[in-house]
């Protein structure tokens, strides 16, 4: 009996390891992404990948990693076996400017066609007028978004252009918002069942960018969405976030992160009880802070974040 225990023992230890070497893996793979280092990204995956090859959200990524250093090969592979595990976002996937160097290539109207096929199996039940309508607020949402963060990462961002853009941001988020709200208050908060995962998260995507008002009037709804398994926990916890920071309040789940205007940092705005963050993250099926940090091109380090934590609450006005 003690060999048996002594053999199991050694058998969850070694499997703890490989997981952990894994999330190590695409921990360097994604900052080297954030880095714009995408040769070594693409390293970086393929050995996640020797290791495992489960999470559509890994694949797609490593997918736009490869197609930036021109490793086509590589990009359509880890693509194909995102859909595969489970990628469904159509809409995302076609303005993806990360991808558009693949869309001359043969391959990517295969790919295309094989999510599309995926898709009309999965949603034959949905309510196709709304989830095509969601599909579209949804590229509205993130195309200009992705504009904008193209010229705000530059080295010298162009303060005219971002302003430029800001304000075809804002006038396309009030339309977005207008028929997002009629949707919520005559059909309430649709699941992915009705809308599909895409349109479900469009919903949340549109109230995450709205006005305070309208993110404090609609976050009891999602709370009651999230209950009935009609909304993503972890997109809960993004607007959670966001409405405890506006009303000066701490957030929650450490999803919010700004920039001091002194040093020019990113920093993960204030937030209750850093120490056990990590758990409350896990409830939500988010990841650890220290990765979704590291995303974010911020080193995070607990203690040091504790002792700068009485200074960034002045930075963002927290009163509470």
């Amino acid at each position: 009996m003690k060999k048996l225990f002594v053999f199991f023992f050694i058998v969850m230890n070694c499997a703890f390891a490989k997981a952990q070497t894994y999330k190590e893996w695409v921990r360097k793979a994604d900052s080297c992404y954030t880095a714009e280092n995408y040769k070594m990204s693409v390293d970086y995956y393929s050995k996640a990948f020797k290791i495992e090859q489960e999470s559509y959200k890994d694949l797609y990524n490593a997918g736009c990693s490869a197609s930036m250093v021109k490793e086509n090969k590589k990009a359509f592979k880890w693509l194909n076996l995102s859909i595969d595990k489970g990628y469904v976002n159509m809409a995302h996937i076609q303005i993806d400017k990360d991808l558009k160097p693949l869309h001359s290539e043969k391959e990517w109207e295969k790919t295309i066609e094989k999510l599309q096929k995926k898709l009309e199996i999965i949603g034959a039940n949905y309510d196709k007028v709304l989830e095509k309508e969601l599909a579209e607020i949804y590229t509205d949402d993130q195309e200009i978004r992705g504009e904008f963060m193209n010229v705000y990462r530059a080295k010298n961002p162009d303060k005219r252009k971002m302003d430029s853009i800001g304000k075809i941001m804002e006038r396309k988020d009030s339309i977005n918002l207008i028929k997002v709200i009629k949707i919520l208050d005559e059909r309430g908060w649709l699941g992915k069942n009705v809308v599909g995962d895409q349109g479900n998260k469009t919903l949340f995507l549109v109230i995450q960018h709205a006005d305070l008002k309208y993110q404090q009037k609609y976050l009891p709804m999602l709370r009651d969405a999230v209950k009935n398994g009609n909304a993503d926990a972890g997109n809960l916890a993004y607007l959670e976030d966001r409405v405890a920071l506006r009303e000066g309040r701490r957030q929650i789940y450490g999803s919010q992160g700004a920039k001091n205007k002194k040093t020019n940092k990113m920093y993960i705005s204030p937030m209750i009880d850093p120490d056990n963050v990590d758990k409350r993250r896990a409830e939500v099926g988010l990841g650890p802070i220290a990765e979704y940090a590291a995303k974010m091109n911020i080193e995070w380090n607990l203690e040091t974040y504790k002792k700068e934590l009485a200074e960034t609450e002045k930075l963002e006005n927290i009163k509470e």
